[in-house]
């Protein structure tokens, strides 16, 4: 998009919604300018009437009248400035909104593709510098044009022909402000980048801290950060020198101007054209009239900065979700919970290799279904392609004869539950974390899910019991602890499909075996499907599938496969040596 376009779809999607205030604003704005132009015309009756005429009538009431003009000059740029802000953070709240409303609705390729850093720099600098261009630029376009008008106004009727040679200095001054303007719109694009990557990393290191002490890299990762926040500065310094760069030029312009306008005025008073009182009158105004142009000179400067922000962000909010549902989508109905996938085949990136290559799968309902294979072979595919986290290039899936892609999303996703090894938390309450799942679900309901998951045991002993707050990503937790209230969550959720990504790896024997327990409860009669790793897994299971190579190779129970399957027969006999 031009700049004309971003101005034009920023007015009519953020702001013509609050045009009533943005003209209450203007009045004041009107107003403002009515105030400065009589502060400056005022001078003229001052000085003719009483230091020439030295009258005694207006000795108080023209002194009178610029506190007046002073006053009304303040009230009036307070009000303008105050209604701006109010919309300002109306448009960055609104603006915001629409943008997290995009990102929480993203299709999981595009979160996983970029860096949470990125999206976070958006949210923030980004629309900051949009807001930037209502609050300022909306603002000082109407404050300082009108204050410019009513001064210029003011001059003319003093003395036109001085009037004529400070309007020669105006075009001078823009053009100056539009070669700035250009290079800030470059280097503010850069400057956001350079942000985006230093918030990336923070987040990084602050991820992944105890990796970095153990492994002893403080020294290498602070001078990689020496590295970010330098490029940062030098974008920085770059940006605030252009923005300063323009007092210099426009203290030279106004240096000649008024230098020209003392020489020509003095001609003038010599030869009587012009009058002692006009001239002062008309040396006001113009000097109330620099810091407008002065204003006017540098709008162009946050205009660049607001469209730039623009650029990055509006390509987000105007993202088309890759996973669609259809325009006649129906509710998905779960009576028994049979999973089947009809020649599936999936690839991450339209380049890329496939990651399933024509994979048929017959999940049986009410029964636990283990995937076995090597890493990479395809089992979290699997797993991501039903819930349409990712959606197949080719094929179908279907739930109880239901395709998943003529089925709502809401709907399909209600109906599954998932167990991850990567458990997720927030940093809340544990009965908060839990309740995440349901949040219409009672206290008893949430005590009998952490009861049935064992996570009652560790929480029962902790001063706050459920109220306790574990800490981003649950870092008060041990890994234990966290998979059971991962599986509280499920439970607690009721689902008839349960998809389990090994939550019993890593953990030690008692943990695991009453995350087993836990695990044992939560599939009880319902269809699930686990990518196992443990051997009691693979045992547990009613039906297993071999995945090699994104292809199913081999199915049915464990006695069958370890005759008919030599992948499935080597895979066992290492889990075996394992255990």
């Amino acid at each position: 998009m031009d700049s004309f376009q971003i101005l034009k779809r920023l007015y009519l999607n953020y702001t013509k919604k609050y045009l009533k205030k943005i003209l209450i604003s203007i009045l004041f704005s009107i107003i403002l300018a009515g105030s400065t132009s009589s502060i400056a015309y005022l001078l003229d009756p001052a000085i003719n009437e009483l230091f020439i005429k030295q009258s005694s009538t207006l000795v108080y009431i023209i002194p009178i009248c610029i506190v007046l003009a002073f006053s009304m000059k303040g009230l009036s740029l307070y009000f303008a400035k105050i209604i701006m802000i109010n919309v300002s953070e109306e448009v960055r709240r609104d603006i915001q909104t629409d943008m997290f409303s995009k990102l929480i609705h993203a299709d999981t390729q595009l979160i996983d593709k970029e860096h949470s850093g990125k999206f976070i720099t958006n949210l923030n600098n980004d629309v900051s510098m949009i807001t930037g261009l209502v609050s300022t630029a909306i603002l000082n376009l109407f404050k300082d044009s009108l204050t410019l008008i009513g001064l210029l106004s003011v001059m003319f009727y003093q003395n036109w022909k001085l009037s004529l040679i400070a309007l020669i200095m105006i075009p001078l001054a823009s053009f100056a402000s539009k070669s700035l303007g250009k290079r800030i719109s470059k280097v503010s694009t850069q400057q956001m980048q350079k942000a985006a990557t230093l918030t990336s990393y923070l987040i990084e290191i602050f991820k992944n801290h105890r990796l970095m002490k153990i492994f002893q890299r403080e020294k290498y990762e602070k001078n990689r950060a020496k590295e970010f926040i330098h490029n940062l500065k030098e974008l920085n310094k770059k940006i605030n020198v252009i923005f300063v760069r323009a007092s210099p030029i426009m203290e030279f312009l106004t240096g000649i101007m008024i230098a020209i306008l003392i020489f020509i005025s003095a001609k003038l008073v010599i030869s009587n054209e012009l009058e002692v009182n006009n001239f002062f009158s008309f040396l006001a105004a113009m000097m109330l009239a620099y810091q407008p142009v002065r204003s006017l000179a540098t709008l162009n400067i946050t205009v660049q900065q607001g469209i730039a922000g623009a650029r990055r962000v509006l390509p987000i909010i105007d993202k088309k979700h890759e996973i669609q549902e259809e325009a006649n989508a129906k509710e998905l109905s779960v009576p028994k919970g049979q999973i089947v996938f009809e020649n599936v085949k999936f690839k991450y990136l339209k380049d890329d290799e496939e990651i399933l290559k024509s994979i048929n799968l017959n999940i049986p309902s009410g029964q636990m279904t283990a995937l076995v294979g090597q890493s990479g072979a395809g089992k979290s595919t699997i797993l991501n392609l039903i819930p349409r986290f990712y959606d197949a290039g080719s094929g179908n899936i279907k739930i109880d004869n239901q395709s998943i892609y003529e089925t709502t999303i809401y709907s399909l996703r209600k109906k599954i539950s998932l167990v991850s090894q990567d458990t997720t938390l927030f940093d809340d309450t544990i009965k908060n974390n839990i309740l995440y799942a349901n949040p219409d679900a009672s206290d008893q309901e949430i005590y009998k899910a952490a009861q049935h998951s064992f996570a009652n045991d560790f929480i029962d002993q902790l001063p706050n019991k459920f109220d306790t707050v574990i800490g981003e990503d649950g870092v008060r937790l041990s890994g234990g602890e966290k998979q059971r209230i991962s599986i509280a969550r499920a439970i607690l959720k009721k689902t008839p499909i349960i998809l389990l990504d090994e939550a019993t790896s890593s953990l030690d024997a008692e943990t695991e075996s009453k995350i087993q327990e836990a695990i044992n409860f939560l599939t009880k009669g319902r269809t699930t499907i686990v990518i196992a790793h443990r051997l009691s897994t693979i045992l547990n299971s009613d039906k297993i599938y071999v995945i090699n190579k994104g292809q199913a190779v081999g199915e049915g129970k464990h006695e069958e496969l370890l005759n008919s399957s030599e992948i499935y027969k080597n895979f066992y006999e290492k889990q075996i040596k394992k255990s």
